[in-house]
């Protein structure tokens, strides 16, 4: 697959994720799909647990839009930068955030298959989040991570 086409797979799934539309997210996804999210610590594999993982997600951040701003790419990977924005809602992470929505920079890697995205890294600084969100970081960190921590289960 070339870089335009990569590309063009990213961009839509950007456009798909933005608008919280979790089937057409799906559509573009190849049945062996992983997902990880470095910064929440998850990884999700296959169709069924990317839709739980995604609609759980947008729960969480229901405004969510990214915005690609460049990208690089070889074979079969491709890297693309730009900015979320999102607000964290609800108390999945164990804390009452502010209400505000957030602008944080982002990087994500894809890996393809058979003209699908096969794999994405969601990479973005969790204490950017929590900080424009009014929450405290450990508070997060200790129910997202809490083998780590000591924390609650997230």
């Amino acid at each position: 697959m070339n870089d335009r086409g990569m590309f063009e797979l990213a961009h839509a799934l950007a456009d798909a994720k933005s608008r919280g539309d979790v089937p057409a997210a799906l559509r573009l996804f190849h049945s062996d799909i992983v997902l990880e999210t470095p910064a929440f610590g998850t990884t999700a594999r296959g169709l069924a647990e990317n839709e739980k993982v995604l609609k759980r997600f947008f729960a969480s951040f229901p405004d969510y839009e990214v915005d690609l701003r460049g990208h690089v790419g070889n074979d079969d990977t491709l890297v693309c930068w730009g900015t979320a924005r999102l607000t964290m809602t609800g108390d999945r992470f164990g804390v009452l955030p502010n209400g505000r929505r957030a602008e944080i920079p982002v990087f994500i890697q894809f890996a393809f298959k058979d003209g699908l995205i096969a794999g994405e890294r969601f990479f973005f600084d969790l204490a950017t989040l929590c900080d424009q969100s009014g929450v405290s970081t450990d508070a997060v960190r200790r129910r997202l991570f809490p083998a780590v921590t000591g924390g609650g289960a997230a």
